[in-house]
């Protein structure tokens, strides 16, 4: 499993310094909706040039001219953008072709979805799926992630939504490629200290994972 930062509600500033002290612990930097929103499309620049090595994900949470801000966002440096998964088919259809030209991956955040919308979306095979509670639902009903997530193994996964070490040791396998974790790691007195917590459940989960269904049968989740 891979470690997703998610940066939101910061300044720019406190963005990167927190990313530069957890860098050794984490895969994939999200520059966050609300920092593209505050600082623009340069922002994901920011952070590409800060950390050339690493993943970078813009979530821009798509759901129209799809073409224009996929291009907008891999153009600005990131590797991976995200769709809404309530976005017209068309919509879709349009982020993954952006991402096939310019060989990048696409997201496709299933918050809100109906059933329906899932099994269309789920032939999307490239894609990542993200299975998402809001940060207004969190809010307003206390709703964490649980251990109540289904993940398809043929398909790529990320869970994303008050993710906690607890939420972790709970979930149930299949386990999903990517945690995103963002307030248990960029709220924390040593932000680093929290995300290296991280990495050592991931990494005991995994082990746990890989040795109840043996290491031949795992799926090549590095791709991206």
């Amino acid at each position: 499993m891979k470690i997703q930062l998610a940066l939101d509600r910061l300044s720019m500033e406190e963005a990167i310094q927190i990313a530069s002290r957890t860098e050794k612990y984490i895969d994939i930097i999200e520059v966050g909706t609300s920092l593209i929103k505050e600082f623009g499309v340069a922002s994901i620049s920011k952070f590409k040039e800060a950390f050339p090595d690493k993943t970078i994900l813009a979530d821009m949470k798509t759901i129209d001219n799809a073409f224009y801000e996929f291009t907008l966002s891999f153009n600005a440096g990131a590797d991976i953008a995200t769709v809404m998964g309530v976005s017209p088919m068309p919509t879709i259809e349009v982020c993954m072709e952006a991402a096939a030209k310019h060989d990048k991956k696409t997201m496709i955040d299933i918050l809100n979805t109906t059933a329906q919308q899932r099994a269309s979306i789920f032939a999307f095979t490239d894609a990542i799926f993200c299975d998402h509670i809001s940060k207004d639902l969190q809010e307003r009903s206390g709703l964490k992630s649980t251990n109540s997530y289904c993940f398809d193994p043929a398909l790529q996964w990320a869970v994303a939504g008050g993710i906690t070490g607890d939420s972790i040791r709970n979930m149930a396998e299949p386990l999903p490629d990517i945690v995103i974790v963002g307030s248990a790691i960029t709220k924390a007195i040593h932000p680093e200290k929290a995300a290296e917590a991280f990495r050592r459940i991931l990494e005991g989960k995994k082990d746990k994972y890989n040795e109840s269904i043996g290491n031949d049968s795992i799926r090549n989740i590095n791709s991206y």
